[in-house]
């Protein structure tokens, strides 16, 4: 792959949401039409990078895989082209879905994480649809049903409600912040 970058960013051994925190900073920096490579070594950077280029209008060229690092290739947006990063407004916190969840009602809570992340650790009967894979299987979900989308941080949950969103399902909430502070039960696959 021949692809003239003009700036290179090292997020390798980054964790949701670092790496796109990172890419914020310096694609700031740059000027528009330049091409930012970023390296990192989070799988849900795949799903990260291009969520984020899409909700903010710069161009995300693509990425490659070599070894345990992926490249991204991000092309800074000319001003006119740049939309203002918004939040999904449907937000709930932990103890708020907490509570959702002992109220018995039928809800599906969607875990937006790579795989090995919802292996060691998740919420009881949380479904694993990796934000990599959500546009392919929308199919497993219902337009009607009331879903509660959780990640790490709440950053990529955020990125899949809105996708939801645009997609049709309009009863969709945001679980803010996750994983990384979830203080109740969780279950792995150990």
């Amino acid at each position: 792959m021949s692809i003239k970058v003009n700036e290179i960013l090292d997020a390798k051994g980054l964790a949701c949401p670092m790496p796109v925190v990172k890419t914020k900073k310096k694609i700031d920096d740059l000027e528009p039409g330049y091409v930012l490579e970023v390296q990192a070594t989070d799988r849900g950077s795949l799903a990260d990078m291009k969520g984020w280029a899409k909700n903010t209008g710069h161009h995300y060229l693509g990425s490659r895989e070599d070894g345990e690092v992926f490249y991204h290739y991000i092309r800074k947006a000319h001003p006119d082209e740049t939309q203002e990063e918004t939040d999904y407004p449907h937000v709930v916190n932990n103890d708020e879905l907490k509570e959702k969840l002992g109220e018995g009602k039928n809800i599906k809570l969607i875990d937006v994480r790579e795989p090995a992340e919802y292996t060691f650790a998740r919420i009881p009967g949380a479904k694993s649809i990796p934000m990599g894979e959500l546009e392919e299987r929308l199919n497993e979900l219902d337009k009607d049903d009331e879903i509660y989308v959780v990640c790490r941080t709440g950053n990529r949950s955020n990125m899949a409600a809105q996708v939801l969103d645009e997609k049709g399902y309009k009863n969709v909430t945001n679980v803010k912040p996750g994983m990384s502070e979830w203080e109740y039960e969780t279950e792995s696959d150990e």
